[in-house]
This record gives structure tokens, sequence and C-alpha cells, in this order.
């Protein structure tokens, strides 16, 4: 892949047609399929009122099944205009405004653009940085901003590195959970997202070299952002960013920290027992 490729698709990639969108719907459902044992993320608010973080689950982009590749991902035509042949693709983190309040039942678009594609070289080799601005719209108002990143970069990561991760501080607040196989398995239905390695254990471990299924970065980050607004006496954050420093995996203990408010910033993450850093995230409170 060569820069002046990205370069060529970098201003002008629209995901959408200009003026148009997906639309979706804020559906009361949403909530069950997360576990009711983590605060306050796990219930189901009533119609009318407000469903923090449910811009991350719609409009879904459903696609067709003969367009996913084997790994049951949308083939790249599909998934993001741009020269990106490289086959593991990450979400490694989004910072998410929030401009106003979607409630259940509104009805809501998205609109959504490629805003920057750079390529970078790193220790596991080519890595490609797709940064895609997508903004949610509930009636005349925008509701929500959100600047995502995603990185593509090879199947073979290379020879395991044999340094010992430091083990993640522990929070003010902790809560734990287990990321089940049916939890992975429904998080990845909601979000009509086909990527084998967060429902079939076979695939995840014998081709993509996982040991186990992978526990979707989005979930961790909703996890953490119910986390805050409980810590917070159920005040939903100005803005909340997060990005993610390693993998956890499915029937491991996931434990969600919360650090103490400093000023009006809380800071959150997610680890395995004695593990390091997964998910790393801020609340902003204005």
């Amino acid at each position: 892949m060569q820069h002046e490729r990205a370069d060529r698709y970098r201003a002008s990639a629209d995901l959408d047609r200009p003026g148009r969108g997906r639309d979706g719907c804020v559906d009361p459902g949403l909530g069950r399929t997360l576990p009711h044992d983590a605060g306050p993320v796990g219930r189901l608010p009533a119609r009318g009122r407000s469903g923090a973080a449910a811009h991350s689950l719609l409009p879904v982009p459903a696609g067709r099944a003969d367009g996913c590749a084997g790994r049951g991902r949308p083939s790249r035509a599909r998934r993001v205009p741009a020269p990106v042949p490289l086959p593991r693709r990450m979400w490694a983190g989004s910072d998410i405004l929030f401009e106003g309040e979607l409630r259940v039942g509104d009805t809501v678009r998205q609109l959504s653009r490629i805003a920057d594609v750079v390529v970078k070289q790193g220790r596991s080799g080519t890595l490609c940085f797709v940064t895609v601005e997508h903004q949610v719209e509930s009636g005349d108002a925008i509701a929500v901003r959100d600047r995502q990143t995603i990185v593509y970069r090879a199947l073979d990561n290379g020879a395991p590195t044999t340094t010992r991760p430091t083990p993640a501080p522990l929070g003010a607040a902790v809560l734990s959970l287990v990321p089940t196989a049916p939890l992975l398995f429904r998080y990845s239905a909601l979000t009509f997202n086909g990527h084998r390695i967060h429902y079939d254990h076979p695939y995840a471990t014998g081709v993509e070299g996982y040991p186990g299924l992978v526990v979707h970065g989005p979930l961790q980050a909703t996890l953490l952002l119910h986390l805050a607004i409980r810590e917070r006496a159920g005040c939903l954050p100005r803005r909340f960013s997060f990005r993610s420093l390693s993998t956890l995996f499915g029937n491991d203990l996931m434990c969600l920290h919360a650090g103490k408010v400093a000023g009006d910033t809380m800071e959150l993450w997610t680890t395995r027992p004695q593990g390091p850093v997964a998910m790393q995230a801020k609340a902003h409170w204005e």
C-alpha cells in the first residue's frame, strides 16, 4: 500500500450519499443483550427516557450475507471505500461528543464519512488507520458526534512479545462480570457484527490464533460509559473517549474500573485479574 493511494481517498470518501444516511430507531429492547449485573447498563429504559450510548447500536449497517468474506466481515469494497488490503480489522477507539439526547422510541439518522486514511509502519508491520466521522441526528438536532478510529493490519502479527505487561491499577469503583459466549454472540447479532472472532471459537483459535473468543471493544466501552454514569448519580458525560490497548477474551473475568473524579474528568479502564489495561477511557462533564 502506498501513501499516495491513501491520500487520494482521504477527503472525498463518504460512507453515505450526500444528504442521505442510515435511519434507525432507539429500540427499548436494545438493553436486553447487555448484562444486568453491571449497574444500570442492563436496565431497560422506558419509552421517552434517555438511552445512553444507544448510538453505538444503531442504525444497523445491514448488508447481504453473500457480501461477507470468510472471516464474517463485509468485503472491503462494501465496508470502506479505501485501498486497505489488510485482513485484520480492529476498532481502536472513539472520541464521542454528546450534544443532545437520544430517547427510547426516537427515530434517528446517522451520517458517516471517512475523514482520514494514514499508513504507518509498526513493530507488527504495516498499519492503516482509518478515521470515520459519524453524526447522529434526532429530529432536526444533532445528538451525537463520534470520531472513530479503525486499524487494519496483517493477519500474521509476527513473533509474540516476551515482555511481561504491567498489571492495571485498582479503581475506586470496580465491577466484574464474565463475557460469556452467549453474551458475545448476542452483542454481535445486535450490532450486525459478523466478525467470527467474537462467536466462532474454532475460527478464532484455529484460524486467527487467538486463545479464545475476543470481547468487542465497543461492548467494553459501553459498559465503562454506564459505569461512569452510575458513579455520577445518573449524569451523562458531555464527552467520552476510549482506546483499545490490549485484548480481552471470553469466559475470563472482566473487571470494569472507575477512578476518582478529578475536576470534571473520570478515568476508566477494563482489565482481566492481574492483567494489563485492555480498554482505556475518559469521561468529561462540563
